[in-house]
């Protein structure tokens, strides 16, 4: 049988599931919404987790790093293998790892044995986000049905890291830090027992070979980046293994793109950047999240270093922009059908970029009522009418077969945006420090408002990409 040609017969009994489209959309946005919390629930446990465990200031970062690590540079091989095994398999095999990780990682007595669980977290992760995304490509049909699914889930994807703060601050406060982690045991072992139920199996491709060296040096230079720009965060730009990092990223990446050029069935399908409006939107999708993740860093820093809170509190002061960006996903297919895809992620962009900005007017007296609250709900609505466009943008024209491919690119572009973001920030941040030489609370204000503002840029420069995009509302043309 030729290579192109599908398992169908393998899976007659997924096909002939009934369709129950909200169904399978509950468990998907359950599953997505797990994934990508995971990666801030922790944040505000932190301090109890170092004080239990005994890890070192340096080593506690790596808790967060472990899963952003292994999430971000395997998700590459998730999306091609959701292609080559089917995507229901994929995510049901990704979320068990998950679950399973999750379950250890709360009873674990000892730092190491903790980093172990995260990275097996962050194993499990990469395999079933890439699945989560494309599995919404084949359940609804293109048009309203799809763009509505797409709405709910790009607004669970955006709005999770910061649910993730909320809830980590609730779980700390209440009962104790490993309740973030058992908390994705009990959602798990519903996403895996449920998923058959639910979800129609996708067409496998049979006789496919997988790319081998596509997939080693792919992961290889993506997880190089992402440890790079992780290391620069805490120990600077100048630091050695930095450099060495970037040096190897950027080998690994140059071989991966001439493996890629040559298989017949490569892990990312070059013909993806094909479509100047797909491009565009992958770039949205590196940069939106670098912003992000500075908003998330700094705020959060404002809150307990600065004026004091407690976790839950900390938590709490989040919920404005998770209630922003889940309230505009809702309406964003509405207004993507009226105002088109260039308008309605431009919008977003406007709005967001003026919630940073009014966010950096911070000082150490400032109000939450008064200063914070709102420019977080700005902050929110405007992200809430940029993702799904974006994802609208690379998605539309993708077939079945490259679904995955496309996916798991998108998802590695959020989870690399927001270390390479991160870095940066806090990079700018060191320098403004430095640069104001005030006195404790004093200059770490003047720091945040400095990296507040260069993640505005960020979302400014999103803008301009997307304002030269070919159209400004239609799709992309077919390919």
């Amino acid at each position: 049988m030729p290579e192109t040609a599908t398992d169908t017969a393998a899976d007659s009994t997924a096909t002939a599931l009934p369709h129950r489209p909200a169904f399978a959309l509950t468990l998907i946005l359950t599953c997505q919404m797990m994934l990508i919390l995971d990666a801030t629930v922790v944040n505000i446990a932190l301090p109890d987790i170092g004080a239990e465990l005994g890890f070192s200031p340096a080593g506690l970062s790596w808790v967060l790093n472990a899963y952003t690590l292994a999430f971000g540079g395997l998700m590459l091989i998730g999306g091609r293998l959701g292609d080559l095994i089917g995507r229901r398999r994929a995510l049901t095999v990704g979320v068990l790892v998950f679950t399973v990780a999750s379950l250890l990682g709360g009873l674990v007595d000892s730092s190491a044995l903790l980093l172990v669980a995260r990275t097996t977290q962050g194993v499990g992760a990469a395999l079933a986000a890439p699945s989560t995304l494309a599995l919404i490509t084949t359940t609804f049909a293109a048009g309203a049905e799809r763009d509505r699914a797409l709405g709910l889930f790009t607004g669970v994807a955006a709005a999770g890291s910061a649910i993730g703060m909320i809830l980590g601050g609730v779980l700390t406060d209440v009962g104790s830090w490993r309740w973030t982690l058992f908390i994705n045991v009990p959602l798990g072992l519903a996403v895996v027992a449920l998923a058959p139920l639910a979800i129609r199996e996708t067409a496998r491709t049979r006789g496919a070979r997988f790319d081998v060296g596509g997939a080693l040096t792919g992961t290889s230079g993506v997880t190089a980046l992402v440890y790079a720009f992780i290391r620069a965060a805490d120990h600077g730009w100048g630091d050695a293994q930095v450099t060495w990092a970037f040096v190897a990223a950027a080998a690994l990446l140059g071989a991966f793109l001439a493996v890629e050029r040559r298989v017949r069935q490569p892990v990312v399908p070059l013909d993806l950047f094909a479509v100047r409006n797909r491009v565009i939107a992958f770039a949205g999708m590196l940069l939106v999240p670098a912003a992000m993740f500075g908003v998330f860093y700094f705020d959060t820093q404002y809150f307990q270093l600065v004026r004091g809170y407690s976790p839950l509190r900390t938590g709490l002061a989040f919920l404005p922009l998770a209630v922003g960006i889940f309230a505009s996903s809702m309406l964003a297919a509405k207004a993507l059908a009226r105002f088109g895809l260039r308008r309605t992620a431009g919008g977003g962009l406007v709005l967001a970029t003026a919630g940073i900005l009014l966010q950096s007017m911070l000082s150490t007296d400032s109000g939450y009522w008064t200063a914070l609250f709102g420019p977080l709900l700005i902050n929110g609505l405007g992200l809430g009418f940029v993702f799904m466009p974006l994802s609208v943008l690379i998605l539309t024209s993708i077939g079945p077969d490259r679904a995955g491919a496309a996916s798991g690119l998108m998802q590695t572009m959020q989870q690399v945006g927001g270390a390479l973001g991160l870095s940066a920030l806090v990079t700018v941040y060191g320098a403004a420090v430095r640069a104001a030489d005030l006195p404790g609370p004093d200059g770490m204000v003047e720091g945040y408002s400095t990296g507040l503002l260069a993640g505005a840029g960020f979302l400014a420069l999103t803008l301009v990409l997307l304002l030269n995009a070919r159209t400004a509302a239609a799709p992309p043309s077919q390919e």
